[in-house]
C-alpha cells in the first residue's frame, strides 16, 4: 500500500471504525518501540552468562530488527517498519539521545580530568594518536576496496574513520569495569582516567569533523565560521549560562516543591533550545545538550534529581530506540565475498592493533607490569554508543557510504564483544577468600578490642547503626562503614566511577565523593570528637549476586572481628502507623551469602527505630537512669553463638547511657537428667556436656565482671517460644541481642512445631525477626566465627553435627 507523507495522520478511529492502527504512525511507534525494548531484552538475557554490557544486547537487537535478519522479509519491513514511519522512530530516538548526552555531560566531572595525572594523560595521547594514525592509511585502503559510484569527501572521510578507530566508549567500560570487580584497583582508576581524556578529545575532533563535513557542501570558509561559531556557543555556556545556572539553583531549589519543580522543567528546556543552537550553527544538536550538562553545577542534590527523573525513562525507554534506528540502517548481507570480509578483518585488526599496542608501550614506559599494560589496553579498546552515534552523523552527512557504516558498526560490536573474555582470560585480580584466617577464636572471649565493619544501605539506616555502634564504643578500635551500592542496568556508569577511589578494593580511606557520604562524615563527627575511634568509610559498587565478596574481602582486609549486617526489612513510623519496607529477597541473599562465607563473627540488625527510639513502659525496679537510657536484653539459650551475644552484651554494659539485662534460659531438669543418666555417651552428648562446661564458664565470668551494672536472670520454662515473644512483645526492651543457632538438643525440640519465617537467622532470630506476631523491639542476632557453618543448608544443626529441626 502506497502512502502519501503529507497524508499520514497521527491516530486511527479503531478496528471498529474499518480502519488498520498499523497504518497509523502513534500506534506504530508504540509497537516499534515494544518490539525494541523486548528483543533487546531477550538478546540481553542470553548474553548475561558472558558478562556483557547491556549496549551490545542492545546493538545486536537492533541489527536483529533491521535488514539483516527480520528486514529481509519485505512482508514484515513493510508490515511493522515501513519507509514513512523511519523519520518518526528516528525523531524519537534522537530525543532520547538528546537527553542521553546531556546526562553525559550533567555526570562527567572535569576537575577528575584535571586530577587525572601524566600517567592517563600518556595513555590517553597514545590511545588516540596511534589508532587515529592507523585510521587515515585504512581510510585509502576503503576508498580503494569499496568501490562506490558517489565517492564520498577525503577529508571528513579521514577524520571519521580516524575517530571511530580511536574513541573508547567511557559509560560502557565503567560498567564492564563494575561488572568485573576492577572499577576501584588501580587498572580500572588508570583505565577510567585515560578513557575520560579520550573522551574530551574525540568530542573535539568530532566537532571539527561535523564542521568539516557541513563545510563540504559548500566551501572552506563554511567549514571555519561553523568551528568558530561552536566555539562561541561554548564560550557563551560558560561565560553567560553556567554562572545564571548556579544563582537559579542556589536561590529557588529546595525551597519547596512547585519552585523545584520549575528549577527542573526550566533545565530539561534548556537541553532542548541548546541544542536547537547547535543544530542552527551547523553542528549537531547532541553538543549542545552535552556542553549544558557539562556546566550545570555538580554539587547538592539538583543534578542528582535530575537524573532521577530522567535517566529510567531516557535510557531505558528511548535509548533503545536509537540502537534499532541503527540497526535498521545496518545490512550485514553488504559485506559479501572473501573479500569484503577480508576487508572487515583488516578494519578490526587494524582498531586493535591501534588501541592495545599504543596503550600497551605507553603503559609499560609508565612503569605499569607487563600483564595490566595489556589489560588497559584491550580495556581502552572498548566501544559504544559514542562510536554509533560517530557512525551515524557520518552516514547522515553523506562522508560514510552504506558499507563503510556497516563494517565500522561491526567492528565497534566485535570490539566491545571480546574486552569482556579477553579480560578475564588475562588478568584475574587475587581475590582468595579462603586464604586468610585471621581472627584469633579466642580474641572475642579474652579481650575487650574490636574491629568492626557495618554495612549501610542508605541514610535511613545511620541512626541505628550510631546508637548499635555507640553501645559498644569503649571497646571499638576500628570502625569501618561500607556503603553498599547494588549495580544495576539504570545505574549510572559515569556517577559510579565519581562515587569510588582508588586506594584499595572497594575504596576504602578517605570519604568518597556524593552526598550520601557527607551525611555519614556529618553523622560521626561528634562520635569521633567526643575521643572514639573515627570510622572510615568504604564503598562496594556489585551486583547483589557478588556483593558478599566485597564484604568479605575488606572484612579480612581490615582484619574486623565482627561484621554487622542490615537486615532486608526495616520498619519506620508515619502518621502513628508502623509501615514495613521490604527491599526484596537480593538483599536477603547477600547476608545469607556473607552469614556462610565470612572468617569472622557476624551480627545482623532487625532495625524497628533503634536508633530513633520507640515507644518503651516503664522499667521494673529502681533506675537511676533518665529516659534517654536504651535497654537491651541478651537471650542465653546456650552454645558459641549465645555466648559471643553474651560477649556482645559485656561490651555494651560499659557504656553508661546503656542497660543490659541478660536472660538465661534452663532446659528442663527432666531433659537434663535424662542425659546425665544416660548408660552409654553418645558423641553429641559428650559434645553437649563440653559446651554447657563452656557456657557455664563464660557466665560466671561475665557475672564477676559486670554484677554490679548488668542484671542477671535465670528463667526455666517449659515454653521457651512463648517466654521469648512475651519479651519481645512487651516494650520493655529497645534491643534484644540473641544467638543465631547451635542450641542443645532438649532446647530445640519445642521450637520445631513453630514455623520460621528467615531460616538463615536460626529458629530464634527467624521467629523475632517476623512481622506476625507484632514484635516492636529490635533485633540482633550473632553468628560466633568459631561456629561450623552450615554451608548450603540453612536448617540447624545440634552440637554433634545432628540436624535437630
Amino acid at each position: 500500500m502506497a502512502f502519501n507523507m503529507s497524508a499520514i495522520k497521527t491516530s486511527s478511529d479503531g478496528l471498529w471504525q474499518g480502519e488498520n492502527p498499523l497504518h497509523y504512525a502513534f500506534p506504530l511507534l508504540i509497537i516499534q518501540t515494544i518490539l525494541v525494548i523486548f528483543t533487546s531484552r531477550v538478546v540481553a538475557f542470553f548474553l548475561k552468562p558472558l558478562r556483557q554490557p547491556t549496549v551490545v544486547a542492545e546493538i545486536v537487537g537492533g541489527i536483529i530488527l533491521g535488514p539483516s535478519a527480520l528486514g529481509r522479509n519485505k512482508h514484515i519491513t513493510s508490515w511493522i517498519f515501513p519507509s514513512w514511519s523511519t523519520p518518526i522512530l528516528e525523531s524519537v530516538a534522537s530525543v532520547g539521545l538528546l537527553f542521553f548526552l546531556f546526562l553525559v555531560g550533567l555526570e562527567l566531572d572535569l576537575n577528575s580530568i584535571r586530577r587525572s595525572g601524566k600517567r592517563a594523560i600518556g595513555i590517553a595521547s597514545a590511545g588516540v594518536s596511534l589508532p587515529f594514525v592507523f585510521g587515515i592509511g585504512l581510510t585509502f585502503l576503503l576508498r580503494k576496496a569499496l568501490k562506490s559510484p558517489d565517492q564520498t569527501p577525503r577529508g571528513p572521510n579521514i577524520l571519521f574513520i580516524g575517530i571511530a578507530l580511536s574513541i573508547t566508549a567511557f559509560p560502557v567500560l565503567a560498567r564492564i569495569l563494575a561488572e568485573l570487580k576492577l572499577l576501584t584497583t588501580a587498572v580500572g582508576e588508570t583505565a577510567m582516567a585515560a578513557a575520560a581524556l579520550n573522551d574530551v578529545v574525540a568530542w573535539i575532533l568530532l566537532a571539527l569533523a561535523v564542521a568539516m563535513a557541513g563545510g563540504a557542501k559548500g566551501s572552506a570558509v563554511t567549514s571555519i565560521w561553523i568551528l568558530l561559531s561552536g566555539l562561541g556557543f561554548v564560550a557563551f555556556m560558560i561565560v553567560i549560562v553556567r554562572p545564571g545556572m548556579r544563582r537559579l539553583i542556589l536561590k529557588f531549589w529546595s525551597r519547596n516543591d512547585a519552585v523545584g519543580g520549575s528549577c527542573v522543567l526550566l533545565t530539561l528546556t534548556g537541553v532542548m533550545i541548546s541544542g536547537l543552537m547547535t543544530d542552527l550553527l551547523g553542528i549537531h544538536s547532541i553538543f549542545g545538550a552535552f556542553v549544558f550538562g557539562l556546566i550545570i553545577p555538580k554539587n547538592g542534590g539538583f543534578a542528582r534529581e535530575l537524573r532521577t527523573k530522567t535517566e529510567d525513562f531516557v535510557s531505558g525507554l528511548l535509548l533503545p530506540l536509537y540502537f534499532a534506528s541503527n540497526g535498521l540502517k545496518t545490512d550485514v548481507a553488504k559485506i559479501q565475498g572473501g573479500e569484503a570480509w577480508g576487508i572487515l578483518a583488516v578494519v578490526i585488526s587494524t582498531a586493535c592493533a591501534g588501541k592495545i599496542l599504543g596503550t600497551f608501550v605507553v603503559a609499560l614506559m609508565c612503569t605499569i607490569p607487563v600483564r595490566e599494560s595489556l589489560v588497559l589496553g584491550v580495556l581502552m579498546n572498548t566501544k559504544g554508543l559514542v562510536e554509533l552515534i560517530v557512525l551515524n552523523i557520518g552516514r547522515d552527512k553523506k562522508v560514510l557510504n552504506d558499507e563503510m557504516f556497516t563494517i565500522l558498526v561491526m567492528m565497534a560490536l566485535f570490539t566491545t564483544f571480546i574486552t569482556t573474555p579477553i579480560v578475564m582470560a588475562i588478568y584475574k585480580p587475587h581475590r582468595n577468600l579462603s586464604s586468610l584466617d585471621h581472627v584469633n577464636k579466642a580474641k572475642l572471649s579474652s579481650t575487650l578490642d574490636l574491629r568492626v565493619l557495618a554495612c549501610i544501605r542508605g541514610p535511613g539506616e545511620l541512626p541505628s547503626l550510631i546508637t548499635l555502634v555507640n553501645s559498644a564504643k569503649t571497646s571499638i578500635t576500628k570502625l569501618y562503614i561500607m556503603h553498599l551500592i547494588e549495580l544495576t542496568d539504570r545505574s549510572s556508569s559515569i556517577n559510579m566511577v565519581q562515587r569510588t577511589r582508588k586506594n584499595g578494593f572497594p575504596c576504602v580511606g578517605r570519604f568518597c565523593q556524593g552526598e550520601f557520604n557527607e551525611q555519614i562524615s556529618a553523622s560521626f563527627e561528634v562520635y569521633h570528637k567526643q575521643g572514639q575511634v573515627k570510622a572510615r568509610p568504604t564503598t562496594s559498587i556489585s551486583k547483589l549476586s557478588t556483593m558478599h565478596e566485597d564484604i568479605c574481602h575488606i572484612a579480612e582486609k581490615k582484619r574486623a572481628e565482627m561484621i554487622i549486617l542490615p537486615f532486608h526489612k526495616h520498619w519506620k513510623r508515619e502518621d502513628d502507623q508502623v509501615i514495613e519496607i521490604n527491599l526484596g529477597q537480593g538483599w536477603r541473599g547477600v547476608n545469607e551469602r556473607v552469614l556462610r562465607n565470612a572468617k569472622c563473627s557476624i551480627g545482623v540488625l532487625i532495625d524497628r527505630g533503634f536508633g530513633l527510639g520507640v515507644e518503651t513502659g516503664p522499667v521494673p525496679g529502681p533506675s537511676n537512669r533518665d529516659d534517654s537510657t536504651k535497654r537491651v536484653c541478651v537471650v542465653l539459650l546456650g552454645g558459641p553463638d549465645s555466648r559471643e551475644a553474651l560477649q556482645l552484651g559485656g561490651r555494651m554494659a560499659n557504656h553508661s547511657g546503656i542497660r543490659v539485662t541478660v536472660i538465661r534460659f534452663r532446659i528442663s531438669v527432666g531433659a537434663e537428667g535424662e542425659i546425665q543418666a544416660s548408660s552409654q555417651v553418645t558423641d553429641w552428648q559428650k559434645v553437649y556436656r563440653e559446651e554447657q562446661e563452656r557456657d557455664e564458664t563464660t557466665i560466671l565470668d561475665f557475672i564477676r565482671r559486670w554484677d554490679s551494672v548488668v542484671s542477671y536472670v535465670e528463667k526455666e520454662s517449659n515454653n521457651i517460644v512463648k517466654e521469648l515473644l512475651a519479651i519481645a512483645q512487651s516494650t520493655e526492651f529497645e534491643l534484644i541481642i540473641v544467638g543465631k543457632g547451635k542450641f542443645p538438643r532438649a532446647m530445640t525440640a519445642e521450637m520445631a512445631n513453630h514455623q520460621v519465617d528467615y531460616e538463615e537467622l536460626g529458629p530464634i532470630g527467624g521467629l523475632l525477626a517476623s512481622s506476625r506476631h507484632g514484635i516492636t523491639s529490635s533485633i540482633l542476632v550473632i553468628q560466633q566465627h568459631d561456629s561450623p557453618h552450615e554451608g548450603h543448608n540453612p536448617r540447624l544443626k545440634g552440637f554433634g553435627g545432628e540436624e535437630v529441626l
